[in-house]
This record gives structure tokens, sequence and C-alpha cells, in this order.
């Protein structure tokens, strides 16, 4: 248990270190890849719980589950953004968005059309995982820890992912477009092209 701690302490934080990296090589902005990383822990909760119930104590083999249940969970994240960020776009082009209940409906068009694609994906993962629960024999005793975090984890990853997430981007995102759907005020007034372009999606402030 020692050696197993000592090794955690390293690579937890490694990998967290990692998988932001990775998200802000994705989006190229640092918002964007914190909002993904605060959604890990409500990702993680079924995967603790599903933990504790089972009465499984703290290894490599549960700690191997965990990381490979984060990534699945950041993978839901990033997909989840760039559906919202598309459903968004679109919305800018069509010139639809001039109002907090146009983003609302931008964000909620963009949110359904994951629903299929997460079902599908979650349903593969429980078909691959589930034999491995259930199963006895040997080498059992190493594989159930590995997949309790990720099979507890497939029932909350999906749900925050599909209604936690764009609640927070909607919050996120209501300022600027609150901004764009009107006259330029302070702060604003005196902003550039690229600002305005990288806030509203458009070459010029209204």
């Amino acid at each position: 248990m020692q050696r197993a701690q000592e090794r955690l302490t390293m690579v937890v934080p490694l990998t967290l270190l990692i998988i932001f990296v990775l998200l802000y090589l994705t989006f190229g902005r640092v918002s964007e890849a914190l909002l993904v990383m605060l959604s890990l822990p409500f990702a993680l909760v079924g995967g603790l719980w599903l933990i504790h119930l089972l009465d499984y104590n703290l290894s490599i083999a549960v700690a191997v589950g965990f990381i490979a249940l984060a990534g699945v969970a950041v993978e839901f994240g990033v997909i989840m953004l760039v559906y919202l960020d598309n459903a968004l776009a679109d919305a800018r082009r069509a010139g639809t968005l001039a109002s907090e209940q146009d983003l609302k409906a931008a964000i909620e068009e963009g949110a359904v059309l994951r629903i299929r694609p997460k079902a599908m994906t979650v349903a593969t993962i429980f078909a691959g995982l589930l034999p491995i629960m259930l199963q006895g024999g040997v080498g059992s005793e190493v594989m159930r820890p590995i997949a309790a975090p990720m099979v507890g984890g497939m029932v909350t990853a999906p749900l925050l992912s599909l209604f936690v997430l764009p609640a927070i981007y909607l919050l996120w995102r209501r300022t600027s477009t609150r901004m764009c759907g009107s006259a330029p005020s302070p702060p604003y007034a005196g902003a550039s092209m690229s600002t305005w372009s990288r806030l509203c999606g458009s070459s010029k402030p209204p």
C-alpha cells in the first residue's frame, strides 16, 4: 500500500497535467481546457460509489481504472464542447444569436445531437466491461478493480456531459452573447476588431 501511494502521488498529477496540456492543444484556450478539467470530479463520482459498494481498497489496479475513466470522461467533455461550439458557430453565421434565449436554443441543439453517439459509446463500454466484472477464475482479482471504476463512472460521466457541462457552458457564454447582441458598452466600447471577432464570431462590432 505504501509503494502504491508513492507511485500514485507521481502518476495521478502527471496524468492530470498531460490531460490539461492535450486539452489546451485541442482548443487553444485555457478557459475551455479548464471547463473540461472542472467536470472531471463529477464524472468520477460513479466510480467512487461503486468502489465503495464493492468494498475495494485503493490499489494500483483501482488507480488504473480511474485513470482510464478520466480519459473517457475527458473525451466525453471534449466531444460535447465541439458540438456546442459548432452549434454556436452555426447560429452566429445564421444571425440568430441575438439574445440569451437564442443562446439556450443553440446549446440545446448541440447537446441533443450528442445523445445518440454517447449512448452508443456507453453501451459499448458496458458490453466490454461487464463480463470482466462478472467473471471468476484466475486473474479476476486484478481485472475487477480495474473495471469497477469504469463501470461506475459510465453512469455519471454521460449524465455530466449531457446536463452539467451544457449548463456551465451556458453560464460561460452568456456574458459575451449579451455583449454581442447589443450596442457595445464599456469595457467593450473601444474593443479592437480582433477582440470582437474572438468573442462574437464577426469581423466588426455591431
